[in-house]
């Protein structure tokens, strides 16, 4: 829901300068002013929390994904223009279960990672029309303010033999960007919750570069096999790890859809409810993007193929806990998906 903007771009504060430090004062300036900020990380010092790694992380992802979606790009301009900020409330990928390469399978090559950060996996959730498992990551210092992240995994095993084949063939290039120095980094923060400024540089810039592409361009024989068993086994083959979708938190996402379709944005058609009612989400369809594929000669083609695109979502407060309801519906999160089909 968006509330009233405040500074957090002060060069002093430890947030600021971490991710500055990572993707330049520029744009950590444009995230930090944009994004909803927890009280609780202000401050400064020569030491960063596992908190402060965890926000700045998103924060930069959240950059990142409005320089490939020029149509999530146009929202937050507006909202920016009507002075006001975002509720950041997750940040979706998509993983493979299978041949990844020097890259851990599945799931785990983030929640390696996330760990240390503070994040717990908090929620399973079956996706069996996608042929997929998604799981709800929440931050434990400050889990209804830092976003969540929603970790998808495709299951290979469970598609035909010949698209089983494919996904070795692309996913088993795939290489490991977290090196010594990175996980010197996160030992530290998952064993004392905090590191120096400097490391904390480290383990974000790794992290960051988690949510990249490893595996090389893949085969257009290859990408042709996937798409009709597998969408979003063939969006992984183009788009790899990067955030797949960062999500707004609205007070009603109903209302919102409404008026955003009016003003042109390629909505989903429809709002998805979760089973308890608490939960509602919906989307801008995918922009699309242009991609190489390699031949078979080793000659490179272009293609165009759905991105990543922006959701939205209201979440109502769970009567049982008087708290707000932050899980998340296997339901809401297959309609979701669709929006990278047709894009």
């Amino acid at each position: 829901m968006p509330s009233a903007p405040q500074s957090h771009a002060n060069p002093d504060q430890t947030l600021f300068r971490l991710l500055a430090a990572a993707i330049g004062e520029t744009k950590a300036a444009l995230a930090l002013t944009t994004l909803t900020i927890d009280p609780a990380l202000a401050g400064t010092g020569e030491t960063a929390s596992r908190a402060h790694v965890a926000m700045a992380l998103n924060a930069a992802l959240f950059a990142d994904l409005l320089d490939r979606v020029p149509t999530a790009q146009r929202y937050i301009d507006e909202v920016r223009a009507a002075g006001e900020t975002i509720v950041f409330d997750h940040g979706a990928l998509r993983t493979i279960d299978g041949e990844t390469g020097a890259l851990p399978g599945g799931h785990m090559a983030f929640g390696r990672f996330l760990a240390p950060l503070g994040y717990e996996v908090v929620g399973l959730y079956p996706l069996p029309k996608l042929k997929m498992t998604g799981r709800a990551y929440a931050q434990r210092d400050l889990p209804e303010t830092i976003p969540q992240f929603f970790v998808s995994e495709l299951h290979v095993d469970q598609l035909p033999e010949a698209a089983q084949g494919a996904c070795a063939n692309v996913f088993g290039t795939s290489v490991d960007p977290l090196g010594e120095a990175e996980w010197a980094a996160l030992d530290t923060l998952a064993s004392d919750g905090q590191c120096a400024f400097d490391m904390a540089v480290t383990a974000l810039k790794g992290a960051i570069a988690c949510f990249e592409r490893q595996h090389q361009p893949p085969a257009l024989a290859d990408y042709e096999v996937l798409l009709p068993e597998t969408k979003e086994g063939a969006w992984i083959a183009t788009e790899g790890n990067a955030f797949n979708h960062a999500t707004t938190r609205t007070a009603d996402v109903m209302t919102l859809s409404d008026a955003l379709k009016e003003q042109g944005y390629p909505m989903k058609p429809s709002v998805e409810i979760s089973q308890n009612g608490r939960v509602r989400q919906t989307a801008i369809l995918a922009d699309k993007v242009v991609r190489p594929f390699r031949e078979a000669d080793g000659s490179e083609v272009p293609l165009s193929v759905p991105g990543s695109f922006y959701e939205f979502i209201t979440r109502d407060i769970d009567p049982e806990t008087g708290k707000l309801d932050l899980t998340f519906d296997s339901g809401n999160a297959t309609g979701i998906f669709a929006v990278t089909r047709n894009a």
